[in-house]
C-alpha cells in the first residue's frame, strides 16, 4: 500500500514537524526588525530608513562569521543521524569557540562607522542615525554568533520547539523595550533610533545567556558532552572552517548585494529609499518562514545523510519544496491584490503630508508587485541551496556566490549610477538575479553529486543491525539514547 504524502518518511508531518517551529523562530526575529521599522516610521521616515539601511550593513558584518557558526547545524545533525553523540557538544563548542575569535571584530569596527557609513552619501541627519544605531548594534554582534551557535545543538537534533520558545520569548522582550525606549514610557527617557538599538541588542545577549544555561543542563553534558566538550578541538574546528567558511562567504556575498543595493538606492532619492525599505521590510513576511522551512531542509538532508539514506534527505528536500510554494504563492497573492493591508501598519502614527504619504504608499505596493514575481524562484533558491550546503557541498555553493554576488553588485551599479534606472528598472533587475540563482541550485541538486558527500567522519561501528534506518531520527530516539553510552569504536 502506497503511503500518503503526510505520512510517507520524509513526509509532510516529518517535515513540517521540524520546520514549523523553525518557521516561528524565523517570524519572531522578523517581527523584532518590523517592530522597530514600524515605531521608527511614527517618529520619522528618516529614522526608518537609517535603521534599516544601517542593520543590513551591520548584519552583512557579522554574516560570515555567523554563517560559519550556523553551520554547527550540519555537524549536529549528521552526528546526529549517524549515532554519535558524544561529537555533538564539541561540535557546538568549536562554533562558539569561532564566535569568541571573532568577537574583537565587534570593538575595532565601532570606531569605524563614521568612515563606513561616509561612502553612502546619504544625507547627514541620516547618517548621524546610521551611524549611532549600527555602533549599538555592534555591542550584540558576539551574541548573535554565540545564540547562533548554541541554537544548534537543538535545531540540528530536530529539537526546533525549544529554538521556537527560545525566539519567541526574546521577541516579546525586545517589542516591550522597543516601545518603551524608543517613544519615553515607565521612567525611561525617549531616545527614538537608539532605544531601537539597545532593544536589539539586549535581546540577543538574553538569548544566548538562555541557550547557554539550556546547553550546560546536566542530562545534555552526560549525553552529549556540552561541558566536557568544551576544550577547543583543533581537527575539528578546521573541518568547520573547511566546509563552514564557504557557507559563510555564501551568506556574506547574498547580503552584501543586496546591502548595496539598499544603500545605492538612498542615492535615487529619500522616497526611493524609504519606499524600498517598506517593501524589504514586507517581503521579509515571505522570506523569513522559508528561511525557517531551508534551516529544517538543512537539518533533515543532515540527519538522512548520517543514517546513509539520500533517498530521504531527497525526499525531505521536495516535500520542503511544495510546502514552501504552496506558502509563497499565497503570500503573493496577497502583494498583488491587498498591499494595503501589509503598508497599513507603517502608515497608522506617521504625521508625514498626506500626499508624500500616498506617494509611499503607491510606490511601495507596486515594489511588492515586483517581489511577487520573483517569489517562487527565490523560495526554490533558498530550499535547494540548503539542501546540498546540509550535505557538505559548500565549495560549489561558494563559487557561484562569489561570481553571482559580483554579477550583481555590478548590475547595481549600472542601473543606478550609470544607466540611471528608475525605481522599478533597479528592482526589475534584482529579480531576474534572483531568479538566475534558483536555476543554478536546482540544476545542482538534480546533479545529485551532493548525495556521496558527509562533512563527518566515518563510524567505526556498522549500527545498521541495532537501528532501523526505515525510521527518521525522531523515531529512533529512544535507540540513539541507548547508543549513547555504548564505546564509539572497537
Amino acid at each position: 500500500m502506497k503511503t500518503s504524502w503526510w505520512r510517507r518518511p520524509a513526509g509532510g508531518r516529518e517535515v513540517l514537524t521540524v520546520a514549523l517551529p523553525l518557521v516561528v523562530s524565523t517570524i519572531s526575529w522578523t517581527v523584532m526588525t518590523f517592530a522597530d521599522r514600524m515605531f521608527l516610521n511614527w517618529v520619522s521616515e528618516t529614522a526608518m530608513s537609517a535603521a534599516f539601511s544601517s542593520s543590513v550593513i551591520w548584519f552583512a558584518v557579522f554574516c560570515l562569521p555567523m554563517g560559519i557558526c550556523g553551520y554547527v547545524n550540519t555537524f549536529v545533525s549528521q552526528y546526529h543521524g549517524n549515532y554519535q553523540p558524544e561529537r555533538i557538544g564539541p561540535s557546538v563548542w568549536q562554533g562558539i569557540w569561532i564566535a569568541l575569535i571573532i568577537t574583537p571584530l565587534a570593538i575595532v569596527i565601532v570606531p569605524l562607522a563614521p568612515w563606513i557609513f561616509s561612502f553612502t552619501e546619504h544625507s547627514v541627519a541620516s547618517t548621524q542615525q546610521e551611524v549611532l544605531y549600527f555602533q549599538i548594534l555592534c555591542v550584540g554582534g558576539p551574541a548573535l554568533m554565540i545564540s547562533t551557535a548554541l541554537s544548534a545543538f537543538y535545531s540540528g537534533r530536530a529539537k526546533t520547539w525549544v529554538v521556537m520558545v527560545v525566539d519567541a520569548a526574546v521577541s516579546c522582550v525586545n517589542l516591550v523595550l522597543d516601545y518603551v525606549w524608543i517613544f519615553g514610557y515607565a521612567g525611561f527617557p525617549e531616545m527614538g533610533i537608539a532605544g531601537a538599538g539597545w532593544a536589539t541588542t539586549t535581546a540577543l545577549w538574553s538569548k544566548a545567556f538562555i541557550y547557554l544555561v539550556l546547553f550546560l543542563r546536566r542530562e545534555n553534558r552526560i549525553s552529549f558532552f556540552t561541558l566536557a566538550g568544551a576544550r577547543f578541538d583543533r581537527e575539528l574546528f578546521g573541518r568547520m572552517l573547511y566546509y563552514g567558511g564557504p557557507s559563510g562567504v555564501q551568506v556574506l556575498l547574498d547580503v552584501l548585494g543586496f546591502t548595496v543595493f539598499i544603500v545605492l538606492m538612498g542615492r535615487v532619492g529619500q522616497m526611493e529609499s524609504a519606499a524600498t525599505t517598506l517593501a524589504f521590510s514586507i517581503a521579509s513576511l515571505a522570506f523569513m518562514p522559508i528561511w525557517g522551512v531551508s534551516m529544517a531542509v538543512m537539518v533533515l538532508v543532515g540527519q538522512h545523510l548520517g543514517e546513509d539514506r539520500d533517498d530521504l534527505a531527497a525526499q525531505a528536500t521536495w516535500t520542503s519544496l511544495h510546502i514552501s510554494v504552496a506558502y509563497i504563492g499565497c503570500i503573493s497573492m496577497l502583494y498583488v491584490f491587498a498591499p494595503d493591508l501589509l503598508l497599513h501598519g507603517f502608515f497608522a502614527g506617521n504625521t508625514a503630508p498626506l500626499a508624500e504619504q500616498e506617494t509611499l504608499r503607491t510606490m511601495a505596493a507596486n515594489l511588492l508587485k515586483i517581489v511577487a514575481a520573483y517569489n517562487l524562484l527565490d523560495a526554490t533558491f533558498m530550499i535547494f541551496v540548503s539542501a546540498v550546503k546540509g550535505a557538505g557541498d559548500t565549495r560549489f555553493v561558494m563559487t557561484v556566490s562569489v561570481l553571482m554576488g559580483i554579477l550583481l553588485g555590478v548590475l547595481n551599479w549600472l542601473t543606478i549610477d550609470y544607466w540611471k534606472l528608475n525605481i522599478y528598472g533597479c528592482w526589475a533587475t534584482v529579480s531576474i538575479w534572483v531568479c538566475a540563482m534558483g536555476v543554478i541550485f536546482l540544476l545542482r541538486f538534480l546533479g545529485g553529486k551532493w548525495r556521496r558527500m558527509r562533512v563527518i567522519e566515518p563510524h567505526l561501528i556498522d549500527r545498521s543491525a541495532v537501528v532501523d534506518t526505515n525510521l527518521s531520527p525522531s523515531e529512533n530516539g529512544a535507540i540513539a539514547g541507548a547508543l549513547a553510552t555504548e564505546p564509539t569504536c572497537d
